[in-house]
């Protein structure tokens, strides 16, 4: 039973099984191979939980400011929107070069720590008598600071895998990433029926409502995460043929040294990479991002409709990704990690191309409340405040509708709740799909030297993309409206199959660039 086990680990997620090769039962004993996969199991369920911590609130920040501070800007909601990545990109090269000289753990459990802080504080938000809404800045902020630990769990996982079980370690990663992203909405939706009311809990004055319940679930995982951590993680290096390499957290690893190959890394494969991976994370930030602001538009749905059932949607496309991770393996080892990713990104342009606007049937028009939505769009934050257009009141009789401002509202045909639905399908397959392929893709091109420098890049990018991504929707949506927003975005997939083109062949494994083994 344990070797079965043991065999089981070891079949990558992504790639051909190599029956009989088993050169690791002689250079690593059974009980240091199982504590190595716990920590790396562990690393899976941090890096869900920090993606989680970025989405958990991305339908509802917008209303629960406007509950909190009515003195909440436009201009201030943007750095609100951006603090989480800005947060990230500037801790993940803290954390990775802590985790370069001190044991992992240390970085691990401190961001952690400072993500658990951080959400209670946006728990509390609303008990300050003013400036509320800056301390909803510093909680998004510091959430996203604590999510810069994802270059450390890149990392480590990175030096903890053989040649052979690196790619499957990091499409591992990748999808525990992308499920966060999907599914950190659907928490936010479990807690919609409580409503904005909520109870109160006045021993510890904490209001407890559709706003702060999912901070509070993500805080007391986080609880948990620290806990496993503590517990369970261990300190393992090892070389491309699993050998226990030195370590400075393992007293009983070998003090040889590690021999990397020689010859270089493709840097033009690794920025294509990096390109399309930003490409893939700004689409689905841009999509998340929309979804309710043209909801709201398009069918007249209250804030609190807007919430539940765009939470249900993005509920049943997480449930769809799962699906797509659990049957990619399969169709990888087909037609190829390349193929899925251009089938991937033709699936998206698909899912945006259906979105554009037709027909003769227009939005009901919002007439009423114009004051609230006259607002200009000129700097970083005003361009995102009308994604989030909803009346200030507690209940759900304000106006709705397109706001007759949005001079498009007047002349662009509806997006019909098919349309959007069918969609949110294609895009459901189309992301995971991407997603995980680019992480595959990457890992093997880095091959076996260190990739904690080129795993800081890739979440740079990450960051950037879910910055720019609401940004640039928001613009082009408020100005233009969704049939020039979604064209762009069609052309910009245009644009990213075409690069993809261009490296197509570049696109392999070190070792296959190096005929060491054959592709």
């Amino acid at each position: 039973m344990a070797s079965l086990q043991v065999e089981a680990e070891q079949e990558p997620l992504l790639g051909d099984r190599t029956p009989g090769s088993r050169e690791w039962d002689i250079i690593e004993t059974e009980e240091h191979y199982r504590s190595r996969w716990r920590s790396i199991r562990i690393l899976y369920v941090t890096m869900f939980l920090s993606s989680v911590g970025f989405s958990i609130v991305i339908m509802s920040i917008w209303p629960y400011l406007q509950k909190i501070d009515q003195t909440a800007s436009a201009s201030f909601l943007g750095w609100v929107i951006a603090s989480f990545s800005l947060g990230q990109m500037v801790a993940s090269p803290i954390f990775g070069l802590w985790s370069n000289y001190r044991p992992r753990k240390e970085p691990l459990i401190v961001s952690i720590f400072i993500s658990v802080a951080a959400n209670c504080l946006y728990a509390y938000v609303h008990v300050p008598a003013s400036h509320n809404k800056y301390y909803m800045l510093v909680a998004r902020g510091l959430v996203g600071f604590g999510a810069g630990n994802v270059a450390v769990i890149r990392s480590y996982i990175a030096g903890a895998t053989s040649l052979q079980e690196r790619t499957s370690s990091m499409a591992n990663t990748s999808a525990c990433q992308a499920l966060g992203f999907i599914l950190g909405p659907v928490f936010q939706t479990c807690f919609a029926l409580i409503g904005e009311k909520g109870v109160m809990w006045n021993t510890i004055k904490l209001q407890i409502n559709m706003y702060t319940a999912p901070v509070l679930l993500s805080a007391f995982l986080g609880i948990l995460n620290i806990i496993l951590i503590l517990t369970i993680l261990r300190e393992h290096r090892v070389d491309d043929s699993g050998r226990q390499c030195k370590n400075i957290n393992f007293e009983e690893a070998s003090t040889d040294e590690v021999q990397f190959p020689q010859g270089s890394i493709d840097q033009v494969a690794v920025v294509a990479t990096n390109v399309l991976f930003f490409v893939i994370l700004f689409i689905f930030a841009l999509f998340e991002t929309i979804v309710t602001p043209l909801t709201m538009d398009m069918y007249a749905w209250t804030r609190e409709q807007a919430v539940l059932y765009n939470g249900i949607i993005l509920a049943a496309v997480g449930v769809e990704a799962v699906i797509i991770f659990m049957g990619i393996k399969s169709v990888s080892k087909k037609i190829g990690e390349r193929a899925i990713l251009l089938g991937g990104l033709t699936i998206i342009w698909v899912g945006f191309f259906v979105l554009l606007p037709w027909g003769n049937q227009f939005p009901k028009i919002q007439w009423e409340d114009l004051h609230n939505n006259s607002i200009p769009n000129t700097t970083f934050g005003e361009i995102i405040i009308t994604l989030w257009r909803s009346p200030r009141e507690d209940h759900n009789e304000g106006p709705t509708g397109c706001p007759v401002e949005q001079t498009w509202c007047l002349y662009t045909p509806m997006i019909h709740l098919a349309q959007f639905l069918t969609s949110a399908v294609l895009i459901g397959i189309g992301y995971p799909s991407c997603n995980v392929m680019s992480y595959t893709l990457y890992s093997k091109i880095l091959g076996p030297k260190p990739q904690g420098v080129y795993m800081g890049w890739l979440t740079a990018s990450g960051s950037a993309a879910r910055i720019l991504g609401p940004v640039f929707i928001s613009q082009v949506y408020t100005a233009w409206g969704p049939r020039w927003a979604f064209s762009l975005v069609c052309g910009m997939v245009v644009l990213s199959i075409a690069l993809l083109g261009a490296v197509y062949r570049r696109l392999i494994a070190f070792s296959v660039r190096h005929g060491r083994i054959q592709e």
